[in-house]
């Protein structure tokens, strides 16, 4: 029931949220420190988001040159996962540009340091001026000044309840200066033979992935659980969940397949392959079956 329980940190009343919450109950808690609020496990949730990018941008790059790169990230607390998200794109941009130089610079290149197979696969790919640049939608009842101070970026105070009644964020937000995406003809996506998947509508703009980091469980009542989720299936195409644990328990029928990350193929919702583990922090991901 916690967000995270390791000891003291900035916007935390106490060194446990379990004992938080006890005391203040989740909505008055979050009131309380909601200008303040932060993630002591950000170090695991920007390693996890980094393997998940990595995977998901090399099986999706051919299909996505053309699309807008919308990231929903809900509940989103103080921007964990938006400052993950962007360091990524940051990170890849970078090597980007800084790859004719190591190029040119072999005996540089050899006397640099090579990371372990583990670090390297949390290294982003290149990412090219003319790919996708991710627009941030960003929604938590509590946080939106943390969120803003920490980011820059907009968070509408929008509640897991008025997601699930069809709200959404009006204003996506992207990096200062990001560069313009080209066009290009659309390819069909290997995911496309999921069961029960549908091409979106030409005039709606699909979320690419809804991120939520340690706040899905909060939510106890699984009909309130399933309503969100099921309303979210039908406007995005991924769920990343992560948490110190692996709740909630998502259920077939709800609108979403599990995802087998390293397979890059659906398996069964009690089938713990593909997930991601890094710093006490699981990830797990979804497929939509109705986008």
């Amino acid at each position: 029931m916690s967000r995270g329980n390791r000891e003291a940190a900035t916007g935390i009343l106490k060194g446990s949220m379990r004992d938080n919450y006890t005391e203040h109950g989740v909505d008055e808690y979050y009131k309380k420190v909601g200008a303040s609020y932060r993630n002591p496990h950000f170090p695991g949730v920007k390693n996890c988001l980094f393997l998940w990018l990595n995977r998901w941008w090399r099986m999706r790059q051919p299909h996505i040159e053309d699309k807008k790169f919308l990231v929903f990230d809900m509940a989103c607390g103080c921007g964990e996962a938006t400052v993950a998200v962007l360091e990524w794109w940051k990170a890849g941009r970078d090597a980007h540009k800084a790859r004719r130089r190591e190029d040119d610079d072999d005996s540089d290149s050899d006397r640099r340091a090579r990371p372990n197979s583990h670090a390297k696969a949390r290294i982003p790919p290149r990412i090219a001026p003319d790919m996708p640049v991710p627009c941030i939608l960003a929604a938590d009842p509590y946080t939106a000044q943390a969120f803003h101070t920490r980011t820059s970026l907009y968070c509408h105070p929008l509640s897991f309840k008025d997601i699930a009644e069809g709200k959404l964020p009006e204003i996506a937000s992207k990096p200062i200066g990001a560069p313009k995406s080209n066009n290009s003809s659309q390819t069909p996506s290997p995911e496309s033979s999921l069961r029960g998947h549908s091409p979106p509508k030409v005039d709606t703009p699909i979320i690419e992935m809804v991120i939520c980091s340690f706040a899905l469980h909060l939510i106890e009542k699984p009909s309130e659980l399933f309503a969100l989720l099921w309303e979210l299936s039908t406007k995005a195409r991924w769920l990343v969940i992560l948490a110190p644990h692996k709740r909630p328990e998502i259920k077939d029928g709800w609108g979403w397949c599990k995802w087998d990350v390293e397979s890059w193929s659906e398996c069964r919702m009690t089938d713990p392959v593909g997930e991601l583990l890094e710093d006490r922090v699981h990830c797990r991901v979804y497929r939509s079956l109705n986008t």
